[in-house]
């Protein structure tokens, strides 16, 4: 069975080129019954909200934040979610604006328990 994301928070390895998501957003994640979703914010970003499904270490959203300037934005995602030796998982993203012009790929990681 794979590992819930309910309950667990994340944040970026390095800052998210052609993105806005860095070191510094941290992200709270749900998940219940196939279905994911998630608060985040820090860096450049106020809050943000991601909502979509996970089919095993797949997970495809749709993501909507509100920046520090006061832009709005609005995205597609899909990640794959991996373990880390230590236990924690890692996600591996790739990801593209809707709104605006961009894409890339990413990656975040559990924070430590504590």
């Amino acid at each position: 069975m794979a590992l819930t994301l309910d309950g667990r928070r994340f944040t970026a390895v390095a800052e998210a080129v052609a993105g806005e998501v860095g070191t510094e957003t941290v992200f709270t994640y749900h998940e219940r019954d196939g279905e994911v979703w998630a608060e985040y914010a820090g860096g450049s970003i106020r809050r943000g909200r991601l909502v979509g499904t996970r089919d095993g270490d797949r997970l495809d959203f749709r993501y909507v934040q509100l920046n520090v300037d006061g832009r709005t934005s609005a995205g597609h995602c899909v990640s794959r979610v991996s373990v880390l030796p230590d236990g924690r998982l890692r996600l591996h993203e790739t990801w593209e604006w809707e709104s605006r012009p961009g894409s890339g790929t990413s990656v975040i990681e559990e924070l430590p328990a504590g």
